[in-house]
């Protein structure tokens, strides 16, 4: 399995907080490498620093700073801190059903769940490679993603058991590719999968390509993976993770966050407020005006259909009209969010810099 010699990061929230955190990554001298050490149950876990946050059926998990795993099942009223044997810097959460799940996080972390998150095992841990991961997604049981800063993704196909390094490798898609693909905007579902369901999507080992930070990952309402990425970069896979292609974008800032929408549009987002949104795949993308000039991070569908995103310096942002024009609901606090959930009764729970925090209907 190929190394990967690592840069040291210099501060996560270039990637997901902006100014709000420092890294917490500091080089390891050769052959130094620190022993993994379990979190610690804190009374006030629920006002720590949360990056990230996701629901299955009737459960919530959310993950944050100094390994704290958070789950509710009652529609975020009250939680319960699961204890891991981590104390890294969680940013990544995703489940695959009720019971199984993968948290991401700092010195290479990947976390797995076989009970619904009550309790977790480390299947990954190299702070040697001085690189965090930002986000995980997972195809099935098996097959899995996660990705990270200059490029780096780790590829699993035994359920996270063990991983493989390397980093995304895109090629530009051409103008003929383009073309096809507006005449024909339809996925054969078959096709991407690469073969039968039991076969892995890809080969053991993976060429390095691009040096840009991979932000956030997602599965389109077509069933392709797209990528935000730092330096406008987008990427998508039609083939679940196999292969990748650039898409074209004019946007130069990063990205931080994307969502699928209820018309299985694309809408993406980051620095400075800058929102766009594509009907075609990715083919193309038409700016979407937001009322601020603050980063964007995370977004969610509310249960009235409307569309709502948060970030930095208590942004939030709702959307009744599809996704076209944004009105600003500003937090008094002023906190940063990274991450967001629509509740079943119209509100929202907003994670961030001031731990959770929930937003009735009425406040929107």
């Amino acid at each position: 399995m190929g190394r990967i010699v690592g840069r040291v990061v210099p501060n996560i929230g270039i990637l997901l907080l902006a100014a709000l955190l420092s890294s917490g990554i500091h080089a390891q001298e050769s052959g130094d490498i620190p022993e993994p050490q379990s979190s610690v149950i804190m009374p006030m876990a629920t006002e720590a620093l949360l990056l990230d946050a996701t629901r299955i059926d009737e459960k919530i998990v959310a993950v944050g700073d100094f390994g704290i795993v958070l789950t509710s099942t009652d529609d975020g009223e009250t939680w319960q801190q699961s204890q891991v044997p981590t104390r890294s810097m969680l940013t990544g959460v995703w489940f695959h059903d009720s019971n199984l799940g993968w948290a991401v996080g700092h010195d290479a972390v990947v976390l797995k769940t076989t009970d619904g998150g009550a309790t977790w095992e480390l299947v990954n841990y190299q702070p040697e490679l001085l690189l965090p991961l930002f986000d995980v997604w997972f195809a099935d049981a098996s097959t899995g993603l996660a990705v990270g800063p200059y490029g780096f993704m780790l590829k699993t196909s035994d359920g996270g058991d063990t991983w493989v390094e390397g980093t995304l490798d895109a090629e530009p898609l051409t103008e003929t590719e383009e073309e096809t693909e507006i005449e024909e905007r339809t996925v054969d579902q078959d096709s991407e999968s690469g073969g039968e369901e039991d076969e892995p999507f890809w080969e053991e080992d993976f060429s390095t390509g691009i040096d840009f930070h991979l932000n956030k990952i997602i599965e389109g309402g077509d069933g392709r993976l797209y990528v935000a990425a730092e330096a406008g970069n987008i990427y998508r896979s039609d083939d679940r993770g196999e292969t990748w292609v650039s898409l074209p974008s004019d946007y130069t800032g990063s990205y931080f966050g994307a969502l699928t929408l209820p018309d299985d549009d694309l809408l993406i987002f980051g620095l400075r407020g800058n929102m766009f949104r594509s009907s075609d795949s990715g083919l193309t993308w038409r700016q979407i005006e937001t009322p601020v000039e603050t980063s964007l991070n995370e977004g969610d569908i509310m249960a009235d259909g409307a569309i709502a995103v948060v970030g930095m310096s208590g942004t939030v942002l709702v959307s009744r009209d599809g996704g076209e024009t944004f009105e600003l609901v500003q937090r008094e606090d002023r906190k940063s969010m990274t991450s967001v959930l629509a509740t079943g009764t119209g509100g929202l729970i907003l994670f961030g810099e001031g731990g959770i925090v929930r937003m009735e209907s009425g406040d929107l």
